[in-house]
């Protein structure tokens, strides 16, 4: 949800402004103004700022807040974000109750770290009497996205409902109010609120939001062109790549991201950067990840061989570094997750763009050609409602690490599980948890005596709403066993204590399946219509065990409960892979990297025999 500040909105009082007055005077307030603006549109901000201070600095005069206000604006807009906290604090002494300065004033505070100081004085402009309903909202979403990113999410939803009851034509706050209710296992998700019609709901769920609700491939393709048309700049008509020299020499790929670090795809990736071939393929990235000194962030960059800085870079300068740099092939690993930056892509800063990983489905992005796949993941039924053509992988469309650190395993006690349970397991995210799928779940329980099922603890208001959710269908709270977040080691060490994991659906899981399956977890998975529903499948495929590959919700349910009854079959499952399923073609880390090298050499080759005729 985009910020709701009035940052660069200065107030404007004006009538036609009167002659300067001499310079030992002091201007009429409407002369401040006008000779303000006119420096600032002359590229002068800091003299306009300057000559506020000026006139502030004489004393009282009517109006003196507003020229407090416009000089906080300045101010912060040049980056003097103490002085300009100064300023707003001036005009709420010459004016308590001014809404604008309390507005911009709680920014200033949140970037300072202060959000409680933020949220108070956005409270205070949504109680006011005076305060106008444009006012109240801006002061109602900040407070939404302030309180979502505290993790404060049941508080961030009923502010955002009170938004939506006094507006409903705001997408981007719909966006974020469903994906809050699938973060709090809140269901349904697009619950009506106000005035807003099921349409409003569906066409302001964002596309991660609408992977967790659907496998439709049609609506989660509008989804995407919706914020492809809506949030990305239009292309220019010039490719940027194409004013660059032909290349020669080595093919260079690279990796643009902001999730370089110790994230789903972070995690995934290590291998596939240390095992490309160096004597056909040089490997940037291009990253806007928050520096760190982990030891993933230290891998990761290790395994480049140049890393290139876009933190604090405009998206045409990113673009223009890319295409400057001589690439070959543009892999994006982001789409458009949380920090994407998709108008890098539309300057098509390299001949061949492919997305990977981080959004597994279509992105519908200008300047995105290619998408990683396999034939399970993506078949032929599923390509018309993808915008990018696939590069088919042959075994599976993920790469995984094999150095992932494992802590020793703990006992079953220790997890709060009792040593003759049957253990059905999900570690995902809990904003993939649909209804419907936890619903089966609960009937899996309720079939499956002495079973339990080992979440994992996002926060307390999804834990409240799923013990609730298993009362109601008669599963006693204690065969839920929630497990607090822990660092990758502990969390890798648990999948020893687990018998079966079941999987998600729509979203399927993606590194968690990976997970899983190479610690010797066995996973039951429902496979849809979707790139993101299939995802969990095409691993089981590539491991050796596609019967646990599951295609009606009916078929899913009374296998778990067959594997649940007989835990033989499961202990079966896991001897296979304890046996085999590191050395599958699914964790066969060389070969697969092989398999993109050759599509990657393909595809730049082409590309540069194009450029040449």
């Amino acid at each position: 949800m985009p910020e709701a500040a009035l940052i660069d909105a200065q107030i404007d009082i004006h009538n036609p402004a009167p002659p300067a007055a001499p310079a030992q005077e002091r201007l009429p307030l409407t002369s401040l103004l006008d000779q303000a603006q006119r420096l600032q549109q002359a590229g002068q901000a800091a003299q306009a700022a300057a000559l506020y201070a000026d006139w502030i600095a004489r004393g009282p005069a009517p109006l003196r807040h507003v020229a407090c206000f416009n000089w906080g604006t300045l101010l912060s807009s040049l980056g003097r974000d103490a002085e300009a906290e100064a300023a707003y604090r001036q005009a709420l002494v010459e004016q308590p109750d001014f809404c604008h300065a309390q507005l911009n004033l709680g920014h200033l505070l949140e970037r300072a770290g202060d959000s409680s100081g933020a949220l108070a004085l956005w409270q205070a402009v949504t109680d006011a009497a005076h305060s106008s309903a444009e006012l109240r909202q801006h002061a109602l979403n900040n407070s939404g996205r302030l309180l979502e990113t505290l993790r404060r999410f049941a508080q961030a939803e009923a502010v955002l409902a009170q938004s939506l009851r006094a507006n409903a034509e705001q997408p981007d706050v719909v966006q974020h109010y469903v994906h809050l209710r699938q973060k709090q296992c809140a269901w349904p998700a697009q619950a009506a609120v106000g005035e807003l019609s099921p349409h409003q709901l569906l066409t302001g769920t964002s596309l991660l939001a609408t992977m967790c609700a659907t496998d439709d491939p049609a609506v989660q393709l509008l989804a995407a062109l919706r914020f492809a048309q809506q949030k990305v700049p239009a292309p220019p008509a010039q490719a940027m790549h194409r004013g660059m020299p032909p290349r020669q020499g080595r093919i260079r790929i690279g990796y643009l991201s902001g999730d370089l670090h110790m994230h789903a795809v972070g995690l995934l990736v290590p291998e596939l950067l240390e095992l490309h071939d160096r004597s056909r393929f040089e490997v940037f990235g291009f990253c806007w990840t928050p520096e760190s000194a982990t030891p993933q962030r230290r891998r990761l960059l290790a395994a480049l061989d140049r890393h290139v800085r876009l933190g604090g870079v405009d998206d045409h300068t990113a673009a223009r570094l890319v295409a400057e740099s001589g690439i070959d092939v543009l892999v994006d690993l982001q789409g458009l997750t949380q920090g994407a930056r998709p108008a890098i892509l539309g300057h098509r800063p390299a001949p061949v763009q492919v997305s990977y990983l981080g959004l597994p489905g279509t992105s519908a992005l200008p300047g995105v050609d290619w998408l990683i796949a396999d034939r399970f993941v993506m078949p032929e039924a599923l390509r018309p409602f993808v915008t990018e053509r696939p590069i088919y992988l042959p075994h599976c469309y993920q790469v995984s690490d094999r150095q992932r650190a494992v802590a020793p395993a703990p006992q079953r006690s220790a997890c709060g599980l009792a040593d003759d349970a049957f253990v059905y397991c999900s570690f995902n995210n809990n904003f993939k948890f649909r209804e419907d799928i936890f619903d089966c779940w609960m009937r899996v329980l309720q079939q499956v005596p002495a079973s339990v099922l080992w979440l994992l603890a996002d926060n307390d208001s999804a834990r409240d709403n799923m013990l609730a959710r298993a009362a109601a269908h008669g599963v006693a709270a204690g065969r839920l066993v929630f497990a607090p977040r822990v660092a990758p080691p502990e969390y890798l060490a648990r999948f020893a204590r687990a018998d079966l994991m079941l999987d998600t659906f729509p979203f399927n899981a993606g590194t968690t399946a990976s997970d899983a399956l190479w610690m010797g977890t066995p996973i039951l998975t429902l496979a849809g219509r979707s790139y993101i529903s299939r995802m969990a499948g095409s691993l089981l495929h590539a491991v050796g065990l596609p019967e646990l590959v599951t295609e009606s919700l009916a078929d899913y349910e009374r296998l778990a409960v067959t594997l649940g009854r007989h835990p033989a079959r499961v202990a079966s499952f896991k001897r296979y892979l304890a046996e085999h399923g590191r050395a599958s073609p699914l964790f066969d880390l060389p070969q697969i990297v092989r398999d993109i090298e050759r599509e990657f050499e393909r595809l730049a080759l082409a590309a540069r025999g194009a450029a040449r005729t």
